[in-house]
């Protein structure tokens, strides 16, 4: 929308706002639009970024959890050992030979 003004448009807009606020007020309020308008640029910046920042950071927790998934599926299930044989015990009179 801003794109298709022109300088005859610009001029015409120019000469309006002369003629509404004067020539000393002119100047001011250029400073403060100004001001305006670096003020919401800083703030949508500080909005994308932080934005990103979240996506990514969910990005990777996703990728974490995947990851982490994929390893308990690929490792190997553990098998239970084979109970240890007890010894038998040997009598007082009884011995091996």
């Amino acid at each position: 929308m801003l794109g298709s003004i022109g300088m005859p448009e610009l001029i015409v807009i120019f000469v309006i706002a002369l003629i509404i606020f004067g020539p000393r007020k002119l100047p001011e309020l250029g400073r403060s639009l100004g001001k305006s308008l670096a003020e919401f640029k800083k703030a949508s910046n500080e909005l994308r970024s932080t934005l990103e920042e979240e996506i990514r950071l969910e990005e990777q927790r996703a990728n974490f959890e995947a990851t982490k998934e994929a390893s308990k599926a690929a490792a190997p299930t553990p098998t239970p050992a084979p109970p240890a044989e007890e010894p038998v015990p040997v009598g007082k009179g009884e011995h091996s030979a």
